[in-house]
């Protein structure tokens, strides 16, 4: 059977009949994901839920172990030997199972007791991975993605946006992110965090253009810091959904005044434009304000 549909609608009700009949789960409130299906993210799915219904092919040496690093060790992993929904059931927490990886094709309950039912923004920037990128505030990216309007099935552009990609793929588990990124180096760290975090919902790409968007999803929403190739990229996102959402960041108030007269020459209506202002204590107790970006949208 091919790996993308390895596990059938029967498939999963024999698994789901198995746990019913030998846990005391509340079946109602289990969340299914098929991470042999592709785009599919296991740790962003295991931290928002309790209970987790993960069915995956053999292999995958490290999955617990990176499970662990996310700081997901205390959860408990319900599970049998074999590839077949009978036996007996086992269970352990991720920490004791750091050795172990999927020795076959099967279904595992995962229940994480410390989940967060409620959506995450603006991630503290030291738990992304350090390298090239200069990660903009967490307070402010937090602006950024609520400006997106992400849901679970959104599919997002995100252009020299590091951060910003990280965090909603995570938010838009059923979609797709298409993260740009001109610079080497920067591929590079955002392909650290992509490991880092467990994320398969993203495609790294150099550029935008019709070649490197091929049989890609086309995307809901575009997330970018403005240069001077923005009004390009803008005109392309344009030619493929022209009910595209922009969310543009700046520091160059040169940039956010002349935003008016770009939207007005692609005929997408008027800017909507924020500044964010952001203050610190210090250990010294004196306040620090850090860089304040303008960011500009569509004006609904």
């Amino acid at each position: 059977m091919d790996k993308e549909y390895m596990f059938s609608n029967s498939h999963i009700l024999a698994w789901l009949k198995y746990f019913a009949e030998n846990t005391n789960i509340d079946l109602e409130k289990v969340k299914i994901l098929d991470i042999t299906r592709k785009n599919k993210n296991l740790i962003p799915t295991v931290e928002s839920h309790n209970c987790v219904l993960v069915f995956t092919e053999a292999g995958h040496p490290d999955i617990f172990y990176k499970m662990f690093n996310a700081g997901l060790g205390e959860c408990t992993v319900i599970y049998n030997e074999g590839s077949e929904p009978k036996g007996e059931i086992k269970q352990a927490k991720v920490y004791d199972m750091l050795n172990r990886g999927i020795n076959a094709s099967a279904g595992m309950i995962i229940i994480n007791d410390k989940a967060r039912s409620t959506l995450k923004f603006g991630m503290d920037n030291q738990v992304f991975a350090s390298g090239s990128v200069r990660y903009v505030g967490s307070e402010i990216r937090a602006v950024i993605l609520s400006k997106m309007h992400i849901d679970e099935h959104k599919n997002v552009c995100a252009i020299s946006s590091e951060s910003i990609a990280v965090e909603a793929a995570m938010m838009a588990g059923e979609g797709t992110v298409i993260a740009v990124e001109y610079s080497k180096r920067d591929r590079q760290t955002l392909e650290e965090n992509v490991n880092q975090f467990g994320i398969q919902n993203i495609n790294i790409i150099d550029h935008v253009d019709e070649e490197q968007m091929k049989g890609l999803p086309v995307p809901d929403v575009t997330m970018l810091v403005a240069s001077a190739s923005m009004e390009q990229e803008m005109k392309y996102m344009l030619s493929i959904n022209p009910d595209m959402e922009f969310v543009i960041y700046t520091l160059d108030f040169k940039t956010a005044a002349q935003t008016e007269e770009i939207f007005a020459q692609l005929g997408i209506g008027e800017p909507d434009i924020t500044q964010i202002i952001v203050s610190k204590m210090t250990s010294k107790h004196t306040f620090e304000t850090q860089p304040a970006p303008w960011i500009i949208t569509r004006k609904m």
